[in-house]
C-alpha cells in the first residue's frame, strides 16, 4: 500500500474517533449536570481543560460559559480538534482515497459532515438540552464503523484504519477520565459521597461502560472505576486493551506476527503496553492519577510520532538520502 493510502486511511480513522469522543466529553458533562444538587454552578471549565485546547480557549474567550464551550468544542472551526473540524477532515482523508472505500463508507462519512453542518447552521449549542443531536452523530460514527467491520477485508487498509482509532480511544479515555480529576469538588469532604458518586457514574456513561462496570465489579468504587477505565483487558474502551489492538494492528501491517518488534513503533506500542500489562491500580494512584495519564499522554504522542516516521514519512526519507549522496 502507498505511504500517502495508508496515512489517510490512518487519519480517517482518528478523526473519526476523535469527533466521537468529543460528544462523549459534552454528553459526560451534561450527564452530570441533570443530577447536580441545583445549588451547584454549572462546570464547564474541566472538559476545555481535559481536552488540551486551554490556551486557544483562552485566546478566544474570557469565561467558560456553557454556549461558548459547546461551540469552541463542537463547531467551531478555528478549533482545529473541534468536532466539525475532525469531521470536515475526515471526510477530506475519505474523499482523496475514495477508490479505497466502500461506496457506504463514503456516502455516510459525506452524511456525517452534513448533519454536522446542519447542526452548525441551527446553533445547536444554544438549546438548553442539545444532547439528542450529540448522540446522533455518536450513532453516525458507529454505523460507519459497523459497515467498516462487516464489508472491509481485513488487509492492510483495514489494519491501518483501526490503529489510528484504538491510538485516539487510547488517547480520549485517558484524557475523559482526567475530567473527573480536573472538576473542582466543592469541598474535600464530597470525596465518598453522594456526590463523588455520581461524578463517577456520569463518567462510566460517558463511555458506554456503566452497565458492563457495574456487572464486572458491582458498586461504584473510584479505583476499581480506574482498572476498568486503564487497565481492564476486555472492555474496549480502556486504555490497555486499546493499546493490546494498536499492538497487534503494527504487526500485522508489518507482517511480524511471531512477537518481538521490527520497527521503532512495534517497539514502542510493546512497551507502553507491557508497561500497563504488569502495572496495579494502587501503583497508579499512588503515582498521582493526573501524573499518570499526563505521562501516558505524552508517550502516546511518541507513538504516534513514530508511526509517522515509520510509515508515513518514507517518500520524503526516499528523497532525503537520495539527494544527501
Amino acid at each position: 500500500m502507498l505511504s500517502r493510502v495508508a496515512n489517510h486511511i490512518y487519519w480517517l480513522g482518528r478523526y473519526l474517533e476523535r469527533a466521537e469522543n468529543y460528544a462523549r466529553f459534552i454528553d459526560v458533562n451534561f450527564n452530570l449536570m441533570q443530577d447536580l444538587p441545583v445549588d451547584l454552578k454549572e462546570q464547564w471549565q474541566p472538559l476545555v481543560a481535559a481536552t488540551g485546547d486551554w490556551h486557544l480557549y483562552t485566546t478566544k474567550y474570557s469565561e467558560f460559559e456553557k454556549n461558548q464551550v459547546l461551540y469552541f468544542l463542537a463547531f467551531d472551526q478555528d478549533n482545529p480538534n473541534s468536532m466539525l473540524s475532525a469531521i470536515s477532515k475526515a471526510r477530506e482523508n475519505a474523499r482523496i482515497i475514495r477508490e479505497n472505500l466502500s461506496k457506504e463508507t463514503w456516502e455516510k462519512t459525506n452524511q456525517l459532515y452534513m448533519m454536522m453542518q446542519e447542526g452548525c447552521d441551527r446553533k445547536v449549542w444554544k438549546k438548553a438540552d442539545p444532547r439528542s443531536f450529540f448522540e446522533k452523530i455518536k450513532n453516525q460514527i458507529l454505523l460507519i464503523y459497523g459497515i467498516a467491520d462487516s464489508s472491509v477485508a481485513r488487509v492492510e487498509g483495514w489494519y491501518f484504519r483501526q490503529l489510528g482509532q484504538f491510538l485516539e480511544r487510547a488517547d480520549k479515555t485517558s484524557r475523559i477520565l482526567d475530567v473527573k480529576y480536573h472538576i473542582l469538588l466543592p469541598s474535600g469532604q464530597d470525596v465518598g459521597t453522594p456526590l463523588d458518586f455520581l461524578h463517577w457514574m456520569a463518567l462510566l456513561k460517558s463511555v458506554t461502560g456503566f452497565n458492563t462496570y457495574r456487572r464486572v465489579y458491582g458498586n461504584i468504587d473510584p479505583l476499581n472505576v480506574v482498572e476498568f477505565l486503564v487497565l481492564n483487558r476486555y472492555f474496549p474502551r480502556s486504555i490497555y486493551y486499546c493499546l493490546k489492538e494498536a499492538e497487534s494492528c503494527l504487526h500485522h501491517i508489518s507482517g511480524n506476527l511471531d512477537g518481538g518488534f521490527g520497527n521503532p513503533a512495534e517497539k514502542a506500542a510493546g512497551e507502553l503496553r507491557s508497561h500497563l500489562e504488569f502495572a496495579e491500580v494502587r501503583e497508579i494512584i499512588d503515582f498521582g492519577l493526573h501524573e499518570y495519564l499526563d505521562n501516558l499522554q505524552i508517550k502516546l504522542n511518541k507513538l504516534s510520532d513514530l508511526i509517522d516516521s515509520t510509515y508515513f514519512r518514507l517518500r520524503d526519507n526516499y528523497i532525503s538520502q537520495n539527494q544527501d549522496q
